[in-house]
């Protein structure tokens, strides 16, 4: 079995998508359940954990009806306003869904680095954490100083970092990230989710080996036990198709044992998000 741990629909103009821009065609229009379930079928993933793309409740409502109507959805990574004195009401409206299972917020869009460490923000992600729900870490190298912070003050709070806290791979520095990375490994409830990183690289011209050392290092610190596989559709078509992406994957994790793949592909995603009926 494979589980997509990340991928996004969305409708242009029905909700605000500060990192969408009609320059960038390929993701410039809709991307709905019937472009992507032949894909899935294709590719024989199972089940698919969707993730918000913009922070608004109108928004997840809408993913979480997509849920209702599509069973390869599994779960729903929605968005609440961690830093709203009606964060806990809101908390309570999405999770009496049962297919409503995590909340991410868009820190990349944020212009304060320090947003996660923000008192408010930290009271609405202990109420998370008191509700049963995950948060995922939308991250860049640049915010992994404050995610111990996160850690340490919410030491219930099941917590996974998006994309590798996307390397920059395409320039292939990795010292920093790596130092960066490791402290935050160190906490046993952070997740590590291999996703996201062909649109690091050069979108023209990567090959596996441009990722394999970054893959290697997050293996290293999270081991196969806290990782686990997200294609990024659709944002990864910006630089690769849907299939090499996972085949991508799938060879740069050939040396793991057949049950640590396991983990990675479809285990790790299943218990991490509660996916109980996959």
């Amino acid at each position: 079995m494979i589980i997509d741990s990340h991928q996004h629909f969305w409708q242009v103009g029905s909700f605000d998508y500060p990192w969408m821009s009609p320059s960038v065609e390929v993701l410039y229009r809709d991307y709905l359940p019937n472009q992507l379930r032949p894909i899935l079928g294709e590719n024989g993933v199972s089940k698919t954990v969707l993730v918000q793309a913009s922070n608004s409740l109108e928004e997840s409502r809408w993913l979480l009806k997509l849920a209702d109507d599509n069973n390869f959805i599994a779960g729903v990574v929605g968005w609440v306003d961690l830093s709203s004195p009606q964060v806990e009401e809101q908390i309570n409206e999405l999770g009496s869904h049962p297919k409503f299972k995590g909340v991410r917020h868009l820190v990349e869009s944020e212009p304060d680095d320090d947003w996660l460490a923000r008192p408010t923000v930290l009271e609405g992600l202990q109420r998370l954490s008191e509700a049963g729900l995950s948060y995922d870490l939308l991250v860049h190298t640049r915010h992994l100083k404050h995610v111990p912070t996160v850690a340490e003050r919410c030491p219930d709070l099941a917590l996974v970092i998006d994309h590798m806290a996307k390397p920059p791979i395409a320039s292939g520095e990795i010292n920093n990230w790596l130092e960066q990375l490791r402290p935050v490994s160190a906490f046993k409830h952070i997740r590590c989710k291999l996703s996201g990183l062909v649109t690091e690289a050069n979108w023209t011209s990567w090959q596996t080996d441009n990722l394999q050392p970054y893959v290697e290092r997050a293996l290293e610190l999270f081991g196969p036990e806290r990782m686990m596989f997200g294609s990024d559709h659709p944002v990864c078509l910006l630089a690769s198709s849907y299939r090499r992406v996972l085949e991508t994957f799938q060879k740069l994790l050939r040396d793991l044992s057949a049950d640590e793949r396991e983990l990675v592909f479809a285990t790790n995603v299943k218990d991490f998000y509660r996916l109980d009926d996959v």
